[in-house]
């Protein structure tokens, strides 16, 4: 009897099938009520003392043969039948394509890209992570500065030289060390300070910077320049520049943008006004020339900086910066027909 359950058991090992009901036949043959194990077990009783240990072992050997067959026969044929409904059923309808979106810094810094490139200025970029003489040194930003303190700016802790880029400015000076004058470039990119988090700020934002280095260049181009941008990109014309000071250029200023009292939104953002400050703006101080080996004397420039943040969410009405870098779904789907 021994022997004929070892064939059985080469048997079950052996058995194929090629459909549900011939799986289900052979469970039944085996394993049913009325199976062959049944009629094993019922007749270990009858079997000698010494040869029970035997008989046993190859009773579950042949119970686990005929279990382990139908579960592998059972999970190739569900694995073929799910690839044919998928592939060979022709009236079956295609899986939905769900459409991504662009976030809607990279709408807006495309939009600002395309305005300025229409006059002349290329796109140019720099690393994340800079030293301090790109940072603050050539840029005219004296060790006494406010900027340099660890309360305002991340300092690599085992070097104190190297920090996040504050500003987008870095990429200028890079830019103008490698490049000689006539030089028109834009500067967009992730910039970092050491702020709290709230609806209005954040520790790491964008910026765009741009930057005009040729002869004769004056205050009047850069006003004409900055009329252009934010006539294309608000369709606002009146803008106004308010006396200013950063360290990296003389004269320096703010640039406000008429934006109008037309809704109560207006008068929120504008505090009353209808005037909103959209960046800063000057001179580039001859200082920061020479620092980058090119002649002050042959030479002058203009430079301005604005945040992409700010603007993308004048633009859509966002009204807390956090949902820019949150990547919650149901806000980044609102921009699906953005440009």
């Amino acid at each position: 009897m021994i022997d004929k359950i070892k064939e059985l058991i080469a048997e079950a090992e052996a058995f194929t099938a090629q459909s549900k009901e011939e799986i289900e036949a052979f469970r039944i043959k085996y394993l049913g009520k009325k199976g062959l194990l049944n009629d094993y077990f019922s007749e270990f009783k009858n079997v000698a003392n010494d040869q029970k240990k035997e008989f046993g072992q190859v009773i579950n050997a042949l119970k686990k043969a005929a279990e382990d067959k139908v579960n592998a026969l059972r999970e190739e044929l569900e694995s073929k039948e799910v690839v044919n409904g998928v592939y060979n059923d022709l009236s079956r309808p295609g899986a939905p394509i769900h459409i991504g979106a662009r976030h809607p810094i990279s709408i807006v810094k495309n939009q600002i890209i395309d305005i300025f490139s229409n006059i002349g200025f290329n796109v140019s970029e720099g690393p994340e992570i800079e030293d301090d003489w790109h940072n603050f040194t050539a840029l005219n930003l004296p060790e006494y500065h406010p900027a340099r303190d660890m309360q305002d700016t991340f300092f690599i802790q085992t070097n104190p030289d190297i920090l996040l880029r504050t500003h987008t400015s870095s990429v200028q000076v890079r830019y103008m060390e490698n490049n000689q004058p006539p030089i028109r470039t834009i500067s967009p990119g992730r910039v970092y300070r050491n702020e709290a988090i709230s609806a209005r700020s954040h520790c790491f934002f964008h910026q765009v910077e741009g930057l005009y280095i040729d002869k004769d260049v004056s205050f009047a181009d850069l006003k004409q320049t900055l009329q252009y941008f934010t006539t294309q990109m608000f369709g606002k014309s009146k803008i106004r520049l308010r006396p200013s000071y950063f360290p990296f250029t003389e004269p320096s200023a703010e640039i406000d943008v008429y934006w109008g009292l037309a809704t109560e939104t207006d008068y929120r953002i504008t505090k009353g006004t209808g005037w909103l400050e959209i960046g800063g703006c000057g001179m580039v101080d001859p200082n920061v020339l020479e620092n980058c080996n090119i002649d002050s004397k042959a030479y002058s420039g203009f430079a301005f900086g604005m945040g992409i943040d700010r603007i993308a969410m004048l633009l859509h009405q966002i009204g807390d910066i956090r949902l820019l870098s949150e990547n919650d779904v149901r806000f980044l789907e609102q921009f699906k027909n953005a440009l």
